[in-house]
């Protein structure tokens, strides 16, 4: 029988989470046709690419579900910065980006994550987001894509700022241009950028729009105590009980960072059906400690995202390493509770939990026939990998981006054995590093 694709003789992770040894995928049509033991299937199947599995696991692509492809250029800018890094740092810079710009700046972006395992992504938005669309376009990756919207805040300068109704019309546009492109791997997703830059009037109307198209709405929540205060002082209510009043919570919306979350936030958010998504690396730097143990306990439905790269890598491996010690020792420590979050949880989140966020865990976020074939193999046969008494303790502790050697996206092979089949690496990066400061300069930082 033919397929396009045939991986022969890899471990792989279940839906379940759990490992299983000798083992064949056939990939057939963008999406999963069989998985069976190695015995059974490399006879059955003749693959027209033929891809071998001995000494890698096939698990599921990871999917970041909070990040910032415009801010690629930041990176190693805003570390050992006092706040708001915001306002003083990120405002400047996204508001100084041209259209080129920003297509560069999303082509390294997609290019770290085809490298690292990431497969699909949810981007929060930024200014010329057509131009990120067409960098996806070309990488071969899956998105949710969001137009960043914001009405108001004395430190937003006006070119990021629109009236309800223009930025409601410009996410329509995009909406309009390309959702749906690229055989079905981009969704336009529309956006709330923080409850302190958006007017309750626009809020509002985005949460109407986005049940008008039946997508999704990607907003940051909780994620500094700021937020809480301005709520409090301006609306008398918490950030997530001020996104209900308006009509914003429900099982479209992805929130992002979700540190600082009272006790009736979690049971509003859990009854809603709202997607959370932790950034580790930059909560744990800037915003302190999520509830997340308490989130898993009540059965929330947990992502992991990358922030961007102006304070860390992409590497959604590194994100879940550092989530797990830092959650052990602020929760897990003090109680003597060593599976405070559990390594299989952990996999989870970066996995299923991404692909719920972005609504698309029907289709991807686990290896199943019939799902679509967004895969990766991870090169297992290391020093710092094997012998393992427990792989799946070992992908959290020890595995990293550069362990990942093929991937494949929409049933087409994006990285072989290292090598980014759909983008120009070099150019890539000649054209962005050429690029850095002179953003720098026009923004002033």
């Amino acid at each position: 029988m033919k397929c396009d694709i045939l991986i022969k003789d890899c471990a792989l992770l279940t839906p379940d989470f759990e490992i299983v040894e000798d083992q064949t995928v056939a990939i057939d049509n963008t999406r999963i046709a069989a998985i069976g033991p190695s015995r059974e299937l490399n006879g059955k199947y003749e693959g027209d690419t033929v891809i071998a599995g001995k000494g890698k696991l096939l698990m599921p692509g990871l999917v970041d579900a909070h990040t910032h492809t415009c801010q690629q250029l930041l990176r190693g800018r805003t570390m050992d910065e006092y706040p708001m890094i915001w306002a003083r740092i990120l405002v400047p810079f996204e508001s100084n980006l041209s259209e080129d710009d920003v297509y560069y700046s999303a082509q390294l972006s997609c290019l770290e994550m085809i490298k690292s395992g990431t497969t699909a992504f949810a981007d929060s938005g930024g200014v010329h987001m057509p131009r990120v669309v067409e960098a996806v376009l070309e990488s071969g990756m899956r998105a949710a894509i969001s137009r960043s919207t914001m009405d108001m805040g004395g430190f937003i300068p006006d070119c990021m700022k629109d009236t309800p109704e223009e930025a409601i019309r410009k996410t329509e546009e995009l909406y309009k241009s390309y959702h749906g492109a690229g055989g079905g791997r981009i969704h336009i997703w529309f956006a709330i950028r923080q409850v302190m830059t958006c007017s309750p009037e626009l809020i509002r109307l985005v949460g109407e729009k986005a049940r008008e198209y039946r997508t999704g709405i990607h907003a940051h929540l909780a994620e500094h105590r700021d937020e809480v205060s301005f709520c409090l002082q301006k609306y008398q209510k918490r950030p997530a009980e001020y996104l209900d009043s308006l009509g914003a919570l429900g099982p479209n919306l992805l929130t992002a960072h979700n540190v600082a979350l009272s006790e009736n936030e979690l049971e509003l958010l859990k009854e809603r059906d709202v997607k959370i998504v932790h950034c580790p690396r930059a909560n744990f730097g800037s915003h302190g400690f999520p509830k997340t143990p308490r989130m898993v306990r009540l059965g929330l439905s947990i992502g992991i995202g990358s922030d961007g790269a102006a304070g860390s890598s992409l590497s959604l491996f590194d994100e879940i390493r550092v989530f797990r010690s830092g959650i052990h020792a602020f929760w897990g420590l003090p109680i003597f509770d060593p599976v405070v979050l559990p390594a299989k949880e952990l996999i989870k989140m970066a996995t299923l939990g991404g692909a719920r966020a972005l609504q698309l865990d029907h289709e991807i976020g686990t290896i199943e026939v019939g799902k679509k074939a967004d895969v990766i193999l991870i090169n297992i046969d290391q020093p710092h990998i094997a012998p393992t008494h427990n792989l799946i303790n070992t992908l959290v502790e020890a595995v990293t981006g550069n362990d990942v050697r093929d991937v494949i996206i929409d049933g087409k092979v994006v990285m072989k054995d290292r090598e980014v089949l759909t983008l120009d690496e070099e150019r890539i990066l000649f054209e962005t590093k050429r690029r850095l400061g002179e953003i720098a300069a026009r923004a002033g930082i």
